[in-house]
């Protein structure tokens, strides 16, 4: 391999990525948009759900019991309606996702000491809130119950009561529950892999269209000379992305990284190098800049957000696709970033995703020099 014409077609690359805005554009300004958009957009919290409430007792026990609610970060009352008639309506036109009904007699029975229910009326067609959501609203009366139920004994002249079960949970590496937490280091994951591929995907099928391919041919470039020239100023721009998606990471988003720094980077420039090389591949195999943008596509952006562990757990999917996964580079790469950034762990406890990354990159490398060839059939 003779450095000075890899480097000339390094050069060659780079003059093109810099007088083309698109190419730059998507190389440095569409990923940290995407980081922007899917990290403030893109969020499992289940906060501040909208919540109708009908009040039958109108008491100040059921306020009391109220304001548990209104009282919680995770439900914003919204309106006091009279009837269920209100309440259809404010659910069917998205006002509302919950509905709390009070008995006109809560107040009474809470008194006596007499077993009482309140009525929750969930929204379905977002299956997932209303199921957290509803898991909420279950330990706000349960946690009320338990204090009037002292409070009723207390009252009595009874002894202090002892709970036979005392429950004390305690999260590790990510203590609030915030899914930007696990979700912008998998963003980086998915992000470099897309955006690699595309950039990539139309290098050398950009020469076979603009007959530029013809001239270089004839010239002493070998094939491996050719590819890293290519894929040299693209490795660059992905490191750059790399760097900005931490620091936005780190100030922007307040994700904390607690792992090393040199670890990630290096698993990062394995990855990237394994996703420009894939786009190298596809377009010496397409020769087109459009089907090789499409299948680009295809084989990045889909896998990448649906089978690497983003934002579905792999262990809830079925068991083919769990098979499958293992041949998503990204889902390597998306355990690693996460395991660096919340965990602090290192290749002791990542060895493994790093070899598979790492023989991803090699194989894919390996493929894109035997498949290019010097020859215009």
């Amino acid at each position: 391999m003779n450095l000075r014409r890899t480097w000339a077609m390094a050069r060659k690359e780079f003059l093109h990525v810099i007088r083309d805005p698109r190419s730059l554009g998507m190389g440095i300004a569409i990923p940290m948009l995407m980081l922007v958009l899917y990290g403030y957009a893109l969020t499992l919290d289940v906060d501040n759900v909208p919540t109708v409430v009908w009040d039958q007792s109108r008491t100040q026990t059921s306020r009391d019991f109220l304001s548990k609610f209104s009282g919680s970060r995770y439900f914003s009352l919204r309106e006091y309606v009279q009837n269920y008639r209100d309440i259809e309506w404010s659910i069917d036109s998205g006002k509302a996702i919950m509905a709390l009904i009070i008995p006109s007699d809560f107040s009474d029975r809470i008194r006596s000491g007499r077993p009482t229910s309140v009525q929750l009326i969930a929204d379905g067609s977002n299956s997932s809130t209303a199921t957290i959501a509803m898991g909420y609203a279950s330990v706000i009366v349960q946690v009320y119950s338990q204090s009037v139920t002292i409070e009723r004994i207390r009252r009595a002249g009874g002894s202090s009561i002892h709970l036979p079960l005392d429950l004390r949970p305690r999260v590790w590496f990510n203590e609030d529950l915030k899914s930007r937490n696990f979700i912008i280091p998998g963003l980086i994951a998915v992000i470099m892999m897309v955006i690699a591929a595309l950039l990539t995907s139309l290098t050398v099928a950009r020469e076979w269209e603009s007959g530029t391919m013809e001239q270089l041919i004839s010239t002493p470039v070998k094939a491996e000379e050719l590819i890293l020239g290519k894929f040299l100023p693209y490795f660059g721009i992905g490191m750059l992305d790399v760097l900005l998606a931490v620091l936005m990471g780190e100030f922007v988003f307040k994700v904390p990284l607690r792992g090393s720094v040199a670890l990630l980077f290096g698993m990062a420039a394995i990855f990237l190098a394994g996703s420009l090389s894939l786009g190298i591949l596809i377009s010496i195999v397409t020769k087109s800049q459009l089907l090789a943008s499409q299948l680009a596509m295809v084989m990045t952006l889909l896998p990448s957000f649906l089978l690497s562990g983003f934002v579905f757990a792999i262990i809830n999917m079925p068991r083919p696709l769990q098979f499958i996964t293992y041949l998503i580079p990204a889902r390597y790469f998306v355990s690693l970033a996460k395991g660096i950034y919340l965990k602090g762990v290192g290749l002791e406890i990542l060895g493994f995703e790093a070899i598979l990354l790492s023989l991803f990159g090699i194989s894919v490398v390996v493929m894109a020099k035997l498949k290019f060839k010097k020859k215009l059939v």
